[in-house]
């Protein structure tokens, strides 16, 4: 399977974009991006302390990941990014139209679970209560699908290509 898209695999800390971004790059024959790559070191220190982002952390972030999609606009690609307010997907969209979002979702005990169990990310799980607050579900109008994150990795990936695959500019 293979798609023109750039996918951008959007979701509250937790959900597993780290995991799934690479597996749906596999699986669609694509490059992958880590969205966390993209932040400048002082974001990765204020998260590390406990301390959410504000906006203004967040626009030069979502603008290099932004500039990653559209050198990559009908070459596809996926990339991992929070995304978690309409403002900032729609800073995306305005860098790179044609992206597509994987809305990963979960109840928060499971999302919790998993965050308590990983090791080596900056993300407290403190900041869950922060993301899940901000968090603005994908609306009708925004190209993307939201894929459930219950199941093994392998499950979830395979959910999200086949719901990508339903999206007009997709090729199975």
């Amino acid at each position: 399977m293979s798609t023109l898209h750039v996918v951008v695999v959007m979701g509250v800390a937790g959900t597993g974009k780290t995991t799934i971004g690479p597996l749906l790059a596999a699986r669609l024959g694509v490059p992958y991006a880590e969205g966390d790559d993209f932040h400048p070191q002082a974001n990765i220190a204020k998260m590390s302390a406990g301390t959410p982002l504000d906006d203004g952390d967040r626009w030069p972030w979502l603008d290099a990941i932004g500039a990653w999609a559209h050198e990559r606009a009908g070459l596809g690609g996926v990339v991992s990014c929070s995304a978690l307010k309409r403002s900032y997907r729609d800073r995306l969209r305005a860098a790179a139209p044609g992206v597509v979002f994987v809305h990963l979702t979960g109840d928060r005990p499971l999302i919790e679970d998993r965050m308590t169990h990983r090791q080596g990310h900056f993300m407290p799980t403190a900041l869950l209560d922060s993301q899940f607050a901000t968090l603005q579900p994908l609306q009708a109008d925004e190209a993307g699908v939201a894929v459930d994150v219950a199941g093994s990795p392998e499950e979830i990936t395979e959910r999200a290509a086949k719901a990508l695959s339903g999206l007009p500019g997709s090729a199975a």
